[in-house]
């Protein structure tokens, strides 16, 4: 099914899922009145009227109408992936009997293969786009907001959504294709409300705060497996974005030394640390094509 505009609230995988944003505003309401802390700022209209935010509302608006018209068509489908990888591993080794494991065990191991592999990939595609100067042009559109709410997350060129996609087609084809040669018929998902049980949990735990004002913390320990809102949010400034580079892991992170955790710090800086080179949607859609 393709989505457009405000059809984004009714789909549970999408990050703009009704159940996401209100879980996210009973954990921001819940963070300001027991912290008593929250950045000044975020309590004023300005970050919601500011000529950023404004950028962010038309630019989704514009980019959805794009994926649907343009991006969608030109994806390659997981099902094609899944289907080539299950005959390779076929004409590769043979036909095999399905593994002895029973159905809920399978069903509960592709679950959570899917969501490890699925964060494990956006997380070297998304540190590529950071270290490749190429890849660099399309992805800062997305680190120029200088401020942060929601629908930032969606401030991402096309041309990185083909990338995001192609990723997403190639790690979900693969991890089905192999699980339909080892299991046959018993592969299936844990889901809540049709999203897959673990992305669902990460979206209702504030997984729209990652891109807000609101400084919410793990503690140091789980801030070494889950990447927490104030994470990604150090990661949209201009001292530390080179780090955390994780979805919703942060193991990745760990493992290969770009992890950075501290408590709430003052005077970040969010963007791009120099003017944006960015006036209108339309300059945000063709300069990275001619501009480094």
């Amino acid at each position: 099914m393709e989505y457009f505009g405000l059809d984004y609230l009714f789909v549970s995988h999408q990050r703009l899922f009704w159940v996401y944003l209100l879980s996210a505003a009973i954990i921001a309401i819940l963070y300001v009145i027991f912290a008593h802390s929250v950045r000044e700022e975020y309590a004023k209209r300005t970050i919601w009227l500011h000529s950023s935010a404004l950028m962010d509302y038309k630019y989704f608006f514009v980019v959805s109408f794009i994926k649907v018209a343009v991006i969608l068509p030109l994806i390659l489908s997981s099902k094609d992936v899944a289907l080539y990888v299950t005959l390779l591993l076929q004409e590769s080794f043979g036909f095999i009997a399905p593994l002895a494991l029973s159905k809920e065990s399978v069903v509960l191991l592709y679950t959570l293969t899917l969501f490890v592999v699925g964060d494990f990939t956006r997380y070297w595609l998304h540190r590529a786009m950071h270290s490749v100067p190429l890849l660099w042009r399309f992805h800062k559109v997305h680190h120029s907001a200088v401020v942060l709410n929601p629908l930032t997350f969606y401030r991402v060129h096309p041309v990185e959504n083909i990338l995001f996609g192609l990723r997403y087609a190639l790690s979900v084809g693969v991890v089905t294709g192999v699980f339909l040669y080892l299991f046959g018929a018993k592969i299936g998902l844990v889901q809540i409300v049709g999203a897959n049980v673990f992305v669902f949990v990460f979206g209702i735990l504030g997984a729209n705060l990652r891109h807000s004002h609101i400084p919410l913390r793990y503690g140091d320990f789980l801030e070494k497996i889950f990447i927490s809102p104030y994470q990604h949010q150090l990661h949209h400034t201009v001292q530390h974005s080179g780090k955390n580079f994780g979805g919703a892991l942060a193991i990745w992170d760990a493992l290969f030394q770009t992890l950075h955790r501290e408590k709430a710090a003052s005077n970040l800086e969010y963007g791009l640390g120099k003017a944006t080179p960015y006036v209108s949607v339309l300059e945000m859609l063709y300069k990275p094509f001619i501009q480094k």
